[in-house]
């Protein structure tokens, strides 16, 4: 159960970190990619960051707070990348 309770956490730190790097950003914004994106690169770079710091992978309130810091930045971070790449392509 704990994989299901991590994996939610990402989700939504990710599709709140996406969201935000949207707004703050607005040449990257995506519309309402950024909810996707964000919510995709939450999950991939918690699970990343899980397999690198295995102590991020409990439900104490350190990893908690790990996981939710990694999959927001994760996901502000692929948001930002799709961005940039949607503006290249655009530019062509």
């Amino acid at each position: 159960m704990p994989d299901m309770i991590n994996l939610t956490i990402q989700l939504i730190a990710g599709f709140v970190g996406g969201n935000a790097a949207g707004e703050l950003l607005k040449d990257y914004d995506l519309g309402p990619g950024n909810m996707v994106a964000g919510a995709v690169g939450g999950v991939v770079g918690g699970q990343i960051l899980q397999a690198l710091i295995p102590a991020w992978a409990g439900l104490d309130v350190g990893s908690i707070v790990g996981q939710v810091i990694g999959a927001g930045a994760a996901g502000a971070i692929l948001t930002i990348i799709a961005g940039a790449v949607r503006n290249m392509v655009a530019c062509k």
